[in-house]
């Protein structure tokens, strides 16, 4: 066990939840900044380039700490298969998001995403028989009613592209039902750090269709040594924005933890603002507001069932677009 792993251990439930809390912030701070670095990096890369380098440096970074503690040992070479599907899924929505990026304003795109929970609600419902109620299943369509909102307008001026975020959501949707899959099997860092060891060849297998075939967003094309920082800044943050959040569900109960995900939102419109000088309009702001309301009533009302109920299953993981 490592120091930081045993001294948490050692601290009380309070002094947990609030060690969690405050990672979690963190992380929310931290993960804008992938969007951002992505979309400076639209203007010389293909994005699937931007997704590929991503997986790259989030390996790079993460190598150290996975050889550090160990976690490589849980590899489970078994379940490749099931890695490599969790892999395609997430390169793919990776790639949906960072095409939205070159086009749509960050605090856009990433609302709009964020109906990533109320697809997953309905995914669960579905595929693992979780029972949903009514008051759930309304939520969701008011969650999406606020992302018809948000798009409206993006979708009005550069058309089908805008429906790309509620496709990364999906998309995630489905890895974060894998990801429940495989959870109780193997250690978060192991898995994290097999998604991007997958993600790198798969990502290149497309980069080698878009060389054959000169799709546009599938360009291989090599970038300059500027966007090249901005792609190492995308690995970086990604790979600190998970690290974050993994330790923030450890120290805290997901349910405590989850309604800070929302908090990505305003870090992004604030980033967005100074970097690119784009500000959601209040007819935006109301899309975003009923987006973040319906996501916290289904997190509450998860919570609320749960409490009735024994516990059972592992540990939230989350995936920033």
């Amino acid at each position: 066990m490592s120091s930081s792993s045993a001294s948490l251990a050692a601290s009380t439930p309070e002094t947990r939840i609030v060690h969690g809390l405050g990672l979690m912030i963190l992380a929310m701070l931290v993960a804008p900044f992938i969007d951002i670095f992505s979309k400076l990096a639209t203007d010389a890369a293909s994005p699937t380039f931007i997704t590929a380098a991503r997986f790259l440096f989030q390996a790079l970074c993460m190598l150290p700490i996975v050889l550090w503690n160990g976690s490589w040992r849980t590899f489970s070479w078994q379940l490749s298969i099931y890695h490599a599907i969790r892999a395609t899924v997430i390169t793919l929505s990776m790639i949906c998001f960072v095409a939205t990026l070159a086009v749509m304003e960050v605090a856009d795109a990433v609302a709009i995403f964020f109906v990533e929970p109320i697809i997953l609600t309905v995914l669960s419902s579905i595929f693992l028989k979780e029972t949903i109620g009514w008051r759930r299943y309304t939520a969701c369509g008011i969650g999406f009613l606020g992302a018809l909102i948000v798009i409206r307008p993006s979708f009005q001026e550069i058309g089908f592209v805008a429906l790309l975020p509620i496709v990364t959501a999906l998309g995630v949707a489905i890895f974060a039902l894998l990801t429940r899959a495989l959870a109780h099997r193997e250690n978060p860092w192991s898995m994290q750090f097999q998604m991007a060891l997958w993600g790198i060849p798969i990502s290149g297998l497309l980069l080698l269709l878009g060389d054959r075939t000169g799709i546009a967003f599938l360009d291989p094309s090599l970038p300059d040594w500027l966007t090249f920082t901005w792609l190492a800044g995308v690995g970086a943050f990604a790979a600190l924005s998970g690290i974050l959040a993994v330790y923030a569900y450890r120290a805290a109960p997901a349910s405590v933890i989850a309604p800070l995900q929302y908090f990505e939102i305003v870090s992004a419109t604030l980033l967005g603002w100074l970097v690119f000088g784009d500000f959601p309009d209040p007819m935006k702001w109301l899309g975003i507001s009923i987006i973040i309301g319906s996501g916290l009533y289904i997190i509450w009302r998860e919570r609320r069932v749960a409490s009735m109920k024994p516990i059972t299953g592992a540990a939230k993981l989350t995936v920033t677009p």
